[in-house]
């Protein structure tokens, strides 16, 4: 089985941006619901300077380590390569479940499912946790993670169109041995 890290045909190139639009529908959710917590502290009673200053702290921080280190470096070529992957080996459960395949929550190599998981379930216990802050504090963090959220949406569909018109894309670091190309 060849692993060419382009898609070629139309039903190819459909199937791909399937499992693309699934990821960024999530981030995307994500990002409209943080937004108005993010906007809230610049609207309310003000803030003093030193929270203005967490406040453009937290979006650099969370936008240099979880848009770029997490998500453009990391997250967002795997997502991709997963895609490109689903587009040229279709099969029905991974094209119904593209968002989970594309994410590596599965069809993947046991590592990579345990660490893909783990985020999931760090993302989930982290959102529990914010919610009890009040203002401006939750609107600080939530100003840092739409900033790393957007980031890592444009970086996916940055390097897929570049996919799309031909550029190399990452090849598919996580698939199960089973699914690797054999040396002949």
């Amino acid at each position: 089985m060849e692993y060419a890290s382009h898609v070629s045909t139309f039903r190819e190139k459909a199937i791909a941006t399937w499992g693309v639009f699934c990821v960024s529908a999530l981030l995307s959710q994500a990002i409209f619901r943080l937004l108005p917590r993010a906007i809230e502290p610049w609207t309310g009673d003000g803030m003093t300077t030193l929270q203005i200053a967490l406040y453009i702290g937290c979006m650099v921080v969370m936008g240099y380590s979880e848009g770029y280190r997490a998500f453009q470096l990391r997250f967002s070529p795997r997502v991709v390569s997963r895609a490109i992957y689903l587009g040229r080996n279709p099969k029905p459960v991974r094209l119904v479940l593209a968002l989970f395949f594309c994410m590596s929550l599965f069809y993947s190599t046991r590592r990579q499912k345990i660490v893909s998981w783990g985020f999931v379930f760090g993302i989930i216990a982290l959102v529990v946790m914010v919610r009890q802050l009040s203002q401006p504090w939750r609107g600080i963090i939530d100003g840092g993670v739409v900033v790393g959220l957007a980031w890592g949406m444009i970086a996916i569909w940055v390097i897929f169109v570049r996919a799309l018109i031909g550029h190399p894309a990452p090849e598919v670091p996580d698939l199960p041995p089973s699914a690797q190309p054999t040396a002949a």
